[in-house]
């Protein structure tokens, strides 16, 4: 058995964190794996100063609008298959890095995926549906042939009132409207665990997200939004799952996964 380190930020904005030399801390902090969201970068685009460390692999997707969404995989674990999800991303939207390896016994599929946000109009909330089935298929698929699933990435809803300061001030705000949540339901009762709430239950006011606005952040006014998942197979794998809110440069903050494998 071995420990495995899995790490998820959406930087919002890689070359702005870059700027800020946000993203030192990885140098020291003996990851297997750094899933970022919210690039906004071509791959060629992405910084190669924003930390020393060379990962054996990276991969990227990008969107088809420049300077909009983007996401970028980094991992020192042997990988098997690398693809942007095309099944899934149908508007090529730079939003899923999907790789697959072998750990110890378990041969999984690992998603860091930036799911779209839907509070801009109708539509793009439907959209934002229409992405999350999509999504929820292509892991029943890839669980029916024999793969362990693991998910990091920023959901963009927060699935219960614990897990936003002001549940009842946004009950009519995308990313905790009532079938954003029980899209989150349905996706946890398909066997995919929630690995923060395995580990600390229903401990309230763990948030990783922060309006920029009225000191949100210094005064914890927060929604947990990024998540990692396993599926039902890993969680017995589960050592620790944590948020990183000690780590700025971004509106949200890293999220981490321990797995012995």
């Amino acid at each position: 058995m071995a420990i495995y380190k899995f790490i998820s930020w959406n930087v919002n904005g890689i070359r702005a964190v870059d700027k800020k030399e946000a993203l030192k801390w990885v140098d020291e902090a003996d990851i297997h794996l750094l899933g970022i969201q919210e690039t906004k970068s071509m791959k060629e685009q992405i910084p190669t100063t924003i930390f020393e460390k060379e990962f054996k692999t990276m991969t990227a997707s990008a969107s088809a609008i420049k300077g909009r969404s983007g996401t970028a995989l980094f991992t020192d674990i042997e990988t098997t298959f690398e693809c942007n999800c095309p099944s899934v991303d149908v508007l090529d939207e730079g939003r899923i890095n999907e790789v697959h390896f072998t750990l110890g016994d378990k041969d999984i599929a690992f998603f860091n995926v930036y799911f779209p946000n839907g509070q801009s109009k109708e539509e793009r909330l439907a959209y934002k549906m229409e992405f999350y089935d999509r999504f929820l298929e292509h892991c029943e698929n890839l669980k029916k042939q024999g793969k362990s699933i693991i998910v990091c990435g920023d959901v963009n809803t927060a699935h219960k009132e614990i897990d936003l300061a002001r549940p009842k001030a946004n009950e009519k705000t995308s990313g905790f409207l009532p079938m954003e949540r029980e899209w989150m339901d349905k996706f946890i009762s398909h066997g995919y665990i929630d690995t923060l709430r395995h580990v600390i239950g229903d401990e309230p006011e763990h948030y990783s997200w922060w309006s920029y606005r009225a000191n949100a952040r210094e005064n914890n006014v927060g929604w947990r939004i990024d998540y990692f998942f396993v599926s039902e197979d890993l969680k017995e794998n589960v050592r620790d799952a944590y948020i990183m809110s000690e780590v700025f440069g971004s509106d949200h903050c890293p999220i981490s996964l321990i797995l012995e494998v």
